[in-house]
């Protein structure tokens, strides 16, 4: 049997499902509707596809270190991290991982999955790919049809042509925009169409020589911006200049509607895209009154509401059909009809330059986290926590004095030239200018309070000297 690589494409913002996703922090790495997070569910869904191999992970450089934690908990070992330095839609995603596949001479099949999406069903899923595989063998560019249970407008659809070997296997026909209602509904009575799920399968080879004939300019560009790569850490950073100047499109139009060699393996596996607040709510277990809550809540009189309650209490009385998303910093309430919009409230906040579009008041680094407890015109409060074994960088301050008082666990502090161990209640002063690292070098978490002072407390006033994660 071939070997086939699973490429995560994890580059997506997730806008739709603020203020749960942020830019810094989206939905594929958060535990949207479990303990583990969307990204982590697909890295652990192709662990289980026969023949798989280590995956090649497509991230944006600003995820970097979310990918590999997340991928390191679950004790997944990728092939290859490639970092994205500006988005450029999936066709040339797809390009430069099905080039890193083929590095080693080899020519695997190449699955292709979006880092975002639920299927419940497993075991349906791996026979799909198992179909799917055996198509792709044989030279096809096969995507994945989600068999639909309803008249949706919010997907596109591919609509099934002659069955082919293997059986179970269709041409496509032809692909169809995101329809009107009827239109839809249409579509699902004739039983010949499936949604667009975003999921390929194909030999790396194959597409990138269909790549190269009907979108030569995206397949130069990606090459050049692979070939050009640099090493950094785990990490594969692609040339910047390159992958910037590639042209952006999806792979559907780049590639999938041109091909003549297009198929489709219909999929019914409890799929959802979780591309909205109602799709969270739709794919979790409901009470009697269709209700679905996470976190502190409580629902009285109330029907086919979803909450999702981070911090506090979140309780709703005579409420219908409403989603309501509760973090540290901002709080959501909007109906189930107009979940689309939330995308719009994103766009005016990032018209505003409101940091609630980027980052959670809980900012995770790759040494751990710090949440920024209170703010005032000239301090900060801010809880500090450092993995263990873990290192923030050595560096300086222009404006801002710092404060350190341990809470649990033990801090390695090195100040100017001088380093000391710090234990639970123990503090330490950092003077404005001077140099300061922080490690934690115990087995345990390393958690304090610092206070900050001065006249700026933006984190760009960093100035780093040395940083074990080669962070600028």
């Amino acid at each position: 049997m071939d070997t086939i690589i699973p490429v995560i494409l994890s580059g997506g913002s997730g806008s739709r499902l603020w203020p749960l996703s942020r830019a810094m922090r989206p939905k594929q790495f958060l535990g949207v509707t479990e303990q583990q997070t969307l990204f982590q569910l697909t890295l652990s869904r192709v662990q289980q596809v026969e023949a798989a191999g280590g995956p090649i992970i497509v991230a944006n450089h600003e995820h970097r270190f979310l990918a590999a934690e997340q991928a390191r908990v679950l004790g997944v070992d990728p092939s290859a991290i490639l970092l994205e330095p500006v988005g450029r839609n999936t066709a040339p995603a797809i390009a430069v991982a099905a080039l890193q596949a083929r590095a080693d001479g080899s020519d695997p099949l190449i699955l292709v999955m979006p880092s975002d999406h639920i299927i419940q069903n497993l075991s349906a899923f791996n026979a799909a790919v198992a179909l799917a595989g055996e198509a792709a063998s044989e030279g096809l560019l096969v995507t994945f049809g989600i068999v639909p249970d309803r008249a949706e407008t919010g997907y596109g659809y591919v609509m099934a042509g002659d069955a082919i070997k293997p059986t179970g296997v269709h041409r496509v026909a032809r692909f169809v925009e995101k329809p009107q209602l009827e239109a839809a509904q249409a579509y699902v009575a004739s039983g010949q169409y499936c949604w667009n799920s975003g999921m390929f399968m194909f030999r790396a080879s194959v597409f990138l020589q269909e790549l190269a004939i009907h979108r030569p300019d995206i397949r130069e560009g990606a090459e050049k911006a692979w070939l050009k790569a640099n090493r950094d850490l785990e990490f594969i950073r692609l040339d910047k200049e390159a992958f910037a100047a590639c042209p952006a499109d999806s792979v559907d139009y780049a590639v999938m509607e041109k091909t003549h060699n297009a198929a489709m393996v219909p999929l019914d596996a409890g799929w959802n895209d979780v591309g909205a607040w109602p799709a969270v709510w739709e794919s979790q277990v409901k009470d009697d009154s269709g209700n679905v809550g996470r976190g502190d809540f409580m629902f009285e009189d109330s029907e086919g509401c979803y909450v999702h309650a981070d911090r506090r209490l979140v309780a709703l009385l005579g409420a219908q059909d409403l989603f309501v998303i509760e973090t540290s910093d901002a709080v959501l309430v909007g109906h189930k009809d107009h979940a689309q919009g939330v995308k719009k409230i994103v766009e005016r906040l990032q018209a505003s330059k409101r940091k609630e579009t980027d980052f959670h008041r809980e900012v995770f680094r790759p040494w751990g986290s710090f949440d920024s407890i209170d703010q005032g015109e000239k301090y900060q409060v801010k809880r500090i926590t450092v993995a263990p074994g873990a290192k923030l960088s050595l560096q300086y301050h222009h404006h801002r004095a710092e404060h350190w008082v341990v809470v649990s666990g033990t801090g390695k502090v090195r100040i100017g030239k001088h380093t000391q161990l710090l234990s639970e209640n123990q503090s330490v002063y950092i003077p404005v200018g001077e140099t300061h690292s922080l490690e934690n070098p115990g087995s345990v978490p390393l958690e304090l309070i610092e206070v900050q002072s001065g006249s700026y407390l933006g984190e760009d006033d960093i100035v780093r000297l040395e940083d074990i994660y080669g962070r600028a």
